[in-house]
Parts: structure tokens; sequence; C-alpha cells
């Protein structure tokens, strides 16, 4: 377990042994569809496709994405209020086409979210990192996210033992203490990580290194039966889109 939730799903996902730029085509083009077409039915059908696919081919938990959803779920609520709401001489009040306007916004973002789910619980980011780097995203950027991955399970782990240590002593039982505890748990991890960065970036600069850390990634096989189902079900998805509309 890596104390990552959605990370622990990828790894055992049903699709974790299937070639990322498959996956990447799938999901990226679920997004694409759910952006384009009208939020009915178009991102209904693209949200159903994908957490059909998350909680069926995939055996992603169903706890697990339901989890990892919720957050996303939250800004997409605060967008949507803040989106409806006008500010006129009378003061605030709902715009005419409040309903409309929120249930767009909230369907195009949520069936954009659980395509971007799809792929963040069926592949990890060790495997993903590798694809953004064949597909031409510069080499910095995967190299900063591949950094801030490693560095993020250490963070964790300190602030679970941090916190296990302040709990040991009390640090919870009140109110008062409790914001206190987490105050200073906080500031502990913030200067954890300040101090693990530059110790990392000094380690590099004196090994000389100038460009990224090369790993020999695992080669997964595309499928061409994959590749024609996703092909398949996307132009399903916005002929049924189109005619329904």
């Amino acid at each position: 377990m890596t104390g990552l939730a959605v990370d622990d799903a990828a790894w055992g996902s049903a699709w974790r042994c299937r070639a990322p730029g498959d996956k990447l085509l799938l999901c990226g083009g679920l997004v694409v569809v759910a952006l384009v077409l009208p939020a009915w039915p178009g991102s209904v059908l693209v949200g159903a496709v994908a957490v059909g696919l998350a909680l069926g081919p995939a055996r992603v938990p169903a706890r697990t994405f339901a989890r990892a959803v919720r957050w996303p779920l939250a800004f997409v609520a605060v967008g949507a209020v803040t989106a409806v709401v006008e500010v006129g001489s009378g003061g605030p009040g709902w715009a005419p086409d409040a309903a409309a306007r929120a249930g767009s916004l909230v369907g195009h973002a949520l069936a954009g979210s659980a395509a971007v789910l799809l792929l963040a619980t069926t592949t990890p980011v060790s495997d993903l990192l590798p694809a953004l780097r064949r597909a031409g995203v510069p080499a910095a950027v995967v190299e900063v996210a591949s950094v801030v991955y490693r560095l993020l399970f250490v963070l964790l782990d300190s602030l679970r033992t941090i916190r296990e240590a302040q709990a040991a002593r009390m640090g919870y039982s009140s109110l008062r203490r409790s914001y206190r505890s987490s105050g200073a748990l906080a500031g502990a991890v913030l200067l954890r990580s300040w101090e693990r960065a530059r110790r990392m970036q000094e380690g590099l600069a004196g090994r000389g290194l100038e460009t990224g850390l090369r790993v020999l990634p695992e080669t997964l096989p595309s499928s061409a039966t994959f590749l024609v189902a996703t092909t398949a079900g996307l132009a399903g998805i916005v002929g049924t889109s189109l005619v329904l509309a």
C-alpha cells in the first residue's frame, strides 16, 4: 500500500497491464466528447461509460472511485453556484437561465472528471510519465512531476508520523489543542518538505545531473482490439448524443 487510495487502485486495477497510450486515448477522447457535446445527453453518456468501465472491466473498487470524485464534486458545486448568481441593481439574485446553466456546467465538469478519474485509477504514475514523455510533453515538465510524485509519499509518511505522535500526547483532546496541533503539524511538514527538497537538489547537483532521472520503463504492448473498441465507443456516444439531442 502506497498511502494513496487512487494509486493503490491503479496498481490493483485489471487494466494495469494495458498500454498507457491506449488508456490515454480512451480517457482523452471521453474528456473531449464530454466538453464538445451538449450536457444532455452527451455528458450523461460519457459519465455513465466512464463509471461503468471503472467499476466493471477495470475492477476499480466502488468506494475508492466514489471517494475520489468527492473533491471535484465540491469544486463543481461551488462553481455552479457562482455561475448562476447575478448581482444587479436590486442586489444578488438568480440568473434567468440558472437551472440550464448550472445543469450544463455540472454535467460537463462531472463527466470530464469521471473520465480523468478512470485514467487515474487504472494507470500508475510510474507508467503515465514515460508515456507523456513519448507523447512529446517537455522533459522538464515530466521531471518536475516525477520528483513531486516521489516526494509526496515522503511527506505523507511524515504527516502520519507527526500526527500519531501528537495524538499520543493528547494533542487533539480538545478543540483548542486541535487547532494548536494542526498548526504545528502544518509547520513541521512544511519545514520537512523544504529541507527534503533542498537536500535532493544539492545531491543531484553534486552528481552533475543536468538531465532527467532516466529509468528503464516497463513496455506494455498496445491492443488493436482495445483501440478499435475505443474508437467505436466514442463514435457511438457521439452518434447517440446527436440522435437524442
